[in-house]
């Protein structure tokens, strides 16, 4: 979908509406087909300088190829650019791993909160811009990057996401704040790939979001194995 599509596709998420007629709605929208008026138990629509009279279920039916657009994209994709403002590579490859921990903990503050200056906020890590104000459709689209960006990662990183979704399991309990499991989480992960030398966290820090994944990953795999060593002793 290029940008125009996707713009469309997420001011009716936003709106709230249902799977149902945000498929209708990008169907019309996308086909360039205009509905002229109700015709006895069908429509008039006009499509190409040609009329047709279809009915709901022919609707129904067509709508079906849309499907897609009522669950998370399997690829991440997003608004390419907002006003002048271009985004990062749909894959973070092109961002440090300093960046990717502090939009993750916005991300991760939004599920708990709803707050959506954390979305905006993102949007302005994501865009480059810390002037940027996003719409609601563009809010939607930073949301929907992450969460498929997330989805990915899971499937790249199986280690580390294995073990990440292990720990986070009762992120909301009542003993410890969102906040502090975050910051931990976070620090884990930096001193995993220091081995405790605090002189190289900055270097850590700049090191592209995907090499540092790769290591944690990497971390994670030898962790598991250590673990199934011991256990058969």
């Amino acid at each position: 979908m290029n940008d125009q599509q996707l713009y469309f596709a997420y001011n009716l998420i936003a709106a709230n509406m249902s799977g149902e007629q945000i498929k209708t709605y990008c169907l019309f929208k996308f086909g360039e087909i205009k509905m002229l008026c109700k015709y006895g138990d069908g429509y008039l629509v006009k499509h190409a300088k040609q009329e047709y009279l279809v009915n709901a279920l022919v609707i129904a039916q067509a709508i079906q190829a849309l499907n897609f657009l009522e669950d998370m994209p399997e690829q991440p994709v997003r608004i390419s650019k907002i006003k002048r403002y271009k985004a990062h590579d749909p894959l973070l490859k092109d961002m440090d791993f300093q960046s990717y921990l502090y939009v993750e903990n916005l991300y991760q503050g939004f599920l708990v909160t709803q707050r959506h200056d954390m979305l905006n906020e993102m949007g302005q890590m994501l865009y480059d811009s810390e002037k940027l104000i996003l719409s609601q459709a563009e809010k939607m689209s930073v949301f929907y990057w992450w969460t498929a960006l997330k989805t990915y990662f899971a499937r790249q990183f199986p280690h580390l996401f294995k073990q990440g979704a292990e720990e986070n399991e009762n992120l909301l309990g009542e003993n410890t704040s969102i906040s502090k499991k975050m910051h931990d989480s976070m620090n884990n992960q930096i001193r995993a790939l220091t081995k405790g030398d605090i002189t190289k966290e900055n270097e850590v820090l700049k090191m592209p979001t995907w090499r540092a994944l790769t290591e944690l990953d990497n971390l994670a795999r030898e962790a598991e194995e250590l673990n199934r060593k011991l256990k058969k002793k």
